[in-house]
């Protein structure tokens, strides 16, 4: 089926019309912000007090200076020192284990209402099946009380070993994730709410919390959830300005971009809505490298992405697509971050195997951590796993020439907002726990 409607969508492409472009978002797309609970969930983000050794927080791997990412492909969580393209695995003596799996993904607009799935693989989302609004990880065990799937969304990094948990032993979070992951909530909530500064705000900020001991790990994860929402919203683009009816908006190979995204290039088949995201899963045959997000039985690295959360084979190698605003702030691109720029990722779209026999490992963006070296690529080795992961490709080659790829790129950049550099909030300069702020 997906085959085909991309069939339909190449050879049947007809002049872009207004009825072919998405409404303009506005803030009535987005769920209603507290901004007292925001205030605290913009000082909890960049508080280590939620990891598990203290030593990591939100905002490391989501850093306002990076346009809430961390610039890299395969990030280092947990064990790591520095921002970006400067973080480094701390000593070889205490060597990490393994990469991120994924890479970073963005938060722009993540409070729009019409979200209704989260992560790469999908394995968040709003759903009655465990009676607390969400299918997720944790299933019947994550708390009810959550007010959006971004705020569910919050407490999963924070029990994840390679991003914030850290090893059983190190500490009694990640030792209490290790026999059930909800078994670490109370004592990450327990951390918080004996800090004087935080009781007071929850107290101030909440209606239902009355004294500082009540505040829960469903009251943090909400805190975050409003402020990454309030933090990252932003629709302010110049492609923004052109569906409100500024047709200067958009110079004539922005146009052309526009012309091709809606058109014949099909992008919007996938990329479609006011949110530039049809919230599916489909296979592009990303270059693999990485630990990879293995289940128990995969004996060697590698990602088989949504099909990871359904166990169907026809889920085999797809991954979410992403939102497009901003996205020219947020490089390395896919979802492991194989290319490093725009032209790039739009060429792999165009002709995947093509792209994917033309792309080297230089264009990873990996932070030097030497005894991972040899594992790095090792999945390219597996001529099986490439093969099945080539034939999952799940669009068909589009022939453009080089200007028109240009057009593209162009258009693409035209969806960063003009005020995306200016957000409400910022990065604190401190936290109430005394850590330090990266």
């Amino acid at each position: 089926m997906n085959r085909l409607f991309h069939i339909a969508a190449f050879c049947f492409a007809l002049p872009v019309s207004a009825a072919d472009l998405p409404h303009p978002l506005t803030d009535a797309d987005f769920l209603p912000v507290d901004l007292a609970q925001a205030k605290i969930g913009q000082l909890l983000f960049y508080d280590k007090v939620l990891s598990g050794n203290q030593n990591i927080a939100c905002g490391t791997c989501h850093h306002h200076d990076l346009a809430g990412g961390d610039g890299l492909s395969l990030g280092i969580g947990e064990g790591g020192t520095g921002l970006g393209t400067k973080r480094v695995a701390e000593s070889s003596q205490d060597r990490i284990r393994k990469r991120i799996p994924r890479n970073a993904p963005a938060l722009w607009n993540l409070g729009a209402r019409d979200i209704s799935v989260l992560f790469h693989d999908g394995r968040l989302e709003s759903s009655t099946l465990y009676g607390n609004g969400f299918n997720s990880p944790a299933e019947e065990r994550l708390p009810k009380g959550l007010t959006s799937i971004l705020a569910a969304q919050a407490l999963f990094p924070l029990t994840a070993r390679f991003e914030m948990a850290g090893d059983p032993e190190e500490n009694e979070v990640s030792g209490a994730v290790n026999d059930r992951i909800d078994n670490a909530w109370p004592i990450i909530a327990k951390r918080v709410r004996t800090i004087p500064a935080y009781g007071d705000m929850f107290v101030a900020a909440f209606e239902h919390i009355e004294l500082a001991e009540e505040v829960s790990i469903v009251d943090i994860g909400n805190a975050l959830g409003a402020f990454i929402a309030h933090e990252w919203r932003n629709h302010d683009s110049p492609f923004d300005q052109f569906l409100k009816g500024d047709n200067a908006a958009l110079n004539s190979v922005q146009m052309r971009g526009l012309e091709l995204f809606f058109g014949e290039a099909g992008c919007s088949s996938c990329h479609s809505g006011a949110l530039l995201s049809d919230q599916k899963f489909h296979a592009l045959a990303l270059p693999a490298f990485g630990p990879g997000k293995t289940r128990q039985f995969d004996l060697q690295p590698r990602d088989v992405g949504r099909m990871g959360e359904t166990d169907l084979i026809e889920d085999a190698y797809r991954f979410r697509t992403p939102m497009l605003r901003n996205v020219a702030l947020t490089a390395p691109y896919g979802h492991n971050g194989a290319y490093p720029t725009l032209e790039g990722i739009v060429r792999h779209h165009l002709d995947p195997a093509v792209a994917l026999s033309n792309w080297t490992r230089e264009m990873a963006r990996l932070p030097n951590a030497e005894w991972l070296n040899e594992t790095d690529f090792v999945v390219q080795a597996d001529w099986r796993e490439m093969d099945r992961q080539r034939r999952s490709i799940g669009i068909l080659p589009i022939q453009l020439d080089d200007g028109d790829v240009q057009a593209l790129v162009e258009f693409v950049k035209s969806l960063t907002g003009i005020t995306a550099k200016e957000r409400p909030f910022g990065r604190p300069d401190r936290v109430p726990s005394g850590t330090t702020v990266d």
